[in-house]
């Protein structure tokens, strides 16, 4: 919460979050989500890096997989449902 903050107030509109959730308490991990909302709806653009595909469903607005440095595979927040085959197989869970 603290790097967020201080990465907003130099008046930036685009956020790189690496793995925001890791290692957090589970209530933690509900307010990033939040705070993370409330920015998407401010307008920023946020490029989040995150494992945890349950806290990563609900933020966001695509999903890229991505196997040795590529990306194989775009599926919109709409189809995650309906993909959800195909996403297991790739994500192992």
């Amino acid at each position: 919460m603290l790097s967020i903050g201080r990465t907003l107030r130099t008046g930036a509109s685009l956020l790189l979050l690496d793995e925001p959730t890791e290692g957090l308490a589970p209530v933690v991990v509900q307010r990033i989500g939040e705070v993370i909302r409330q920015l998407k709806a401010r307008g920023f653009t946020i490029l989040l890096v995150e494992q945890n595909f349950r806290f990563a469903a609900t933020v966001a607005d695509r999903h890229y997989v991505m196997e040795d440095g590529r990306v194989v595979d775009m599926v919109v927040a709409a189809d995650v449902a309906q993909s959800a085959a195909k996403l297991q197989a790739y994500l192992g869970v």
